[in-house]
């Protein structure tokens, strides 16, 4: 039970990850409406050294430092979840600590690159561009963590079970759709313009609308074994040891 209870106290810093990801979308000007891979270093400079735009960019890049720890435990709630199916090896649940290490670092690289773009916005322009493309690329390119995170966790689905499913089949097929959601937003690298750019329509909105989406369903299943499991008075391993 105190484990179970432990977990419960994790699972509620989920509303605070979302509102953590939700004032600084909605504070940082570049994301509410992402800035254009196809800027010059005129105007990328211009637009971190609008004092409106500098303030904001700088508080919302230090509030989204915390997104990445933040969804640490929701992270580690579902490699928790992983480790009780029917598996004979433990190596699904190691993949997805590994990838939720990479996915969580990723974010926070590319938030620093844009703090180091508003960091001093007087210098040269074409310093200042360089490290608003690279926070872009990083944030919108850097997904294969996210993806292997979603294939993990859908193959562990798939191998559980099926008398005993810990997550309902339906969890495996919403990742598989969100990981190739992200798969597009991987070559916005290639494109200055248009929906495959680090602005478009694939890259940028189907990619954190699928993020979104995996935060909030992913939580509430865990959310929803974890308040069973409270019901039940054991997790599913030790129901299998009382049989």
């Amino acid at each position: 039970m105190k484990r179970a209870d432990g977990e419960l106290i994790l699972l509620w810093t989920l509303p605070v990850t979302a509102v953590i990801w939700i004032s600084a979308f909605l504070l940082f000007p570049g994301f509410t409406h992402p800035m254009s891979p196809a800027m010059t270093a005129a105007q990328v400079a211009a637009f971190y050294r609008d004092p409106g735009n500098l303030s904001r960019i700088r508080s919302s890049m230090i509030l989204f430092n915390w997104f990445t720890p933040a969804l640490i435990p929701l992270l580690m709630l579902i490699v928790m979840q992983v480790r009780r199916m029917a598996h004979r090896t433990p190596i699904l649940s190691y993949c997805l600590v590994a990838c939720s290490a990479g996915g969580p670092a990723i974010f926070l690289v590319a938030d620093l690159f844009w703090l180091l773009a508003a960091f001093q916005p007087a210098r040269d322009p074409q310093l200042t561009v360089m490290f608003n493309d690279l926070a872009w690329m990083t944030f919108t390119t850097a997904v294969p963590f996210l993806i292997g995170q979603s294939l993990f966790i859908a193959l562990a689905v798939y191998l559980d079970r099926p008398d005993r499913l810990v997550f309902r089949r339906w969890v495996a097929l919403f990742n598989i759709v969100v990981a190739a959601a992200l798969v597009p937003a991987a070559f916005s690298g290639l494109a200055l313009s248009g929906p495959m750019a680090w602005n478009g329509l694939l890259p940028f909105w189907v990619k954190n609308v699928a993020i979104a989406a995996w935060i909030v369903v992913m939580g509430v299943v865990v959310g929803r074994n974890i308040y069973r499991e409270r019901v039940d008075g054991q997790s599913p391993p030790a129901a299998a040891e009382a049989a």
